[in-house]
């Protein structure tokens, strides 16, 4: 499929598993007994799947993004891999590699060669802190396509510009899901 890029992906579909987060109690046995304490809650779990738009580009990956403020009181934030396209591995320090590029510059096209029409991963955050507050969300990256500048310059036989990248990854994101203590 070659064409303008939608940037829209169909469906984004998050299930958030947090296990343990709920204020249960036993009751206490005699009333002159205490009642433990709640279990701390476990790493949340999240469960995604995408879809691209049957007339865009296929997608490149799913990342999960968390955010955080540390015991400096300064705000942090990292991005995991969670689903990808190809047979590609992260490689050095996690890193996963780009999924390529089929965008013909000439002719402001692209092809569906690479990526994938649907994504779907699970991803636990093992550095999960009950204490303190973090938020998640869910980041879909389509495969690289014509930036609006490229198809602007083919459709009018001007020069690409040199300080503009000709191609981009579009991009969709979810609403940020929030963990308070």
């Amino acid at each position: 499929m070659s064409g303008t890029t939608s940037a829209t992906v169909v469906a984004c579909a998050i299930v958030l598993t947090l296990a343990g987060c709920g204020p249960e109690q036993p009751k206490s046995p005699a009333p002159q007994a205490e009642a433990p304490a709640p279990a701390p809650p476990k790493p949340p779990t999240f469960t995604v799947w995408a879809a691209e738009d049957p007339d865009g580009a296929n997608l490149d990956r799913i990342l999960i993004v968390k955010g955080w403020v540390d015991a400096n009181g300064e705000p942090r934030d990292k991005v995991f891999d969670v689903a990808w396209s190809g047979n590609r591995r992260p490689g050095a320090g996690g890193r996963l590699p780009p999924v390529g590029n089929t965008v013909d510059l000439e002719n402001a096209t692209y092809t569906n060669r690479i990526g994938g029409a649907e994504l779907m991963g699970r991803w636990t955050d093992s550095a999960f802190d009950p204490k303190r507050p973090a938020l998640y969300y869910v980041r879909v990256l389509e495969i690289p396509t014509p930036r609006w500048t490229t198809y602007d310059a083919v459709r009018n036989n001007l020069p690409l510009l040199k300080d503009v990248p000709a191609t981009v990854q579009e991009r969709e994101w979810t609403s940020p899901i929030w963990y308070t203590p």
